[in-house]
C-alpha cells in the first residue's frame, strides 16, 4: 500500500506542479489570479490519480472489495504525498524565480483593483494588506503549509467520494 502512496501520489503531484508551472511560465506570471480556478481543476484532475489507485488496490489486491477505511486511508496517503511533491516543486519554482511570484501576484491584485475604479482610503489599506501578506508569505513556516493547504483538502474530497464508491463492489466491478 505504501508503494501505491508513493507512486500515485508523486504522479499527482508531478501532473499538478508541471501544469501550473507550464501555464505561469506562459503567462509570464499574469494568470496569478485568473488561473485559480483553472489551478484548482488540474488538481482534481491529477487527484484523480485517487480513484484509479483505490479500484487496482480492490480489484487486484483485495479481491474486489475494499473497506471505507482501507480506501480512506490509501487516498489520505496518495493525497499527502501529492501534496508535499506540490509543495517541494511550488518551492523549488519560487526559488529558480528568486520569489518574486508573490511581489508579482500582488502588484497585479492591486493594479486590477485600481483599474476597477477603486481608489483613495481603500486602496491604501489593500495595499498595506497586500504588503503584510507578502512579508508573511516570505517566511517559510507561514508559505509552506498555505502551499500544502492549497492541495490536500481537494485529495481528501477525492478520497472519501472514491472510497465511498468503490466500497460497494457491484460499482465498477472487476472484470
Amino acid at each position: 500500500m505504501t508503494r501505491s502512496m508513493i507512486i500515485y501520489g508523486a504522479i499527482a503531484g508531478a501532473v499538478v506542479v508541471g501544469n501550473i508551472i507550464i501555464g505561469l511560465r506562459l503567462s509570464g506570471g499574469e494568470g496569478a489570479g485568473a488561473s485559480q480556478w483553472f489551478g484548482y481543476l488540474i488538481m482534481l484532475i491529477a487527484l484523480s490519480a485517487i480513484f484509479f489507485a483505490l479500484k487496482r488496490h480492490r480489484d487486484k489486491e483485495l479481491g474486489g472489495v475494499i473497506k471505507f477505511s482501507t480506501a480512506a486511508l490509501l487516498g489520505l496517503g496518495i493525497s499527502a504525498v501529492a501534496a508535499i511533491a506540490y509543495v517541494t516543486g511550488w518551492e523549488a519554482y519560487l526559488a529558480m524565480t528568486d520569489y518574486a511570484y508573490i511581489s508579482h501576484y500582488t502588484d497585479t491584485l492591486i493594479a486590477k483593483k485600481q483599474a476597477a475604479g477603486v481608489s483613495g482610503a481603500e486602496l491604501e489599506k489593500l495595499a498595506a494588506e497586500m504588503q503584510e501578506f507578502e512579508k508573511s508569505y516570505a517566511n517559510p513556516a507561514i508559505r509552506v503549509p498555505i502551499t500544502f493547504l492549497e492541495i490536500f483538502p481537494v485529495g481528501v474530497l477525492v478520497t472519501l467520494a472514491s472510497a465511498a464508491l468503490l466500497r460497494n463492489e457491484r460499482f465498477l466491478p472487476a472484470q
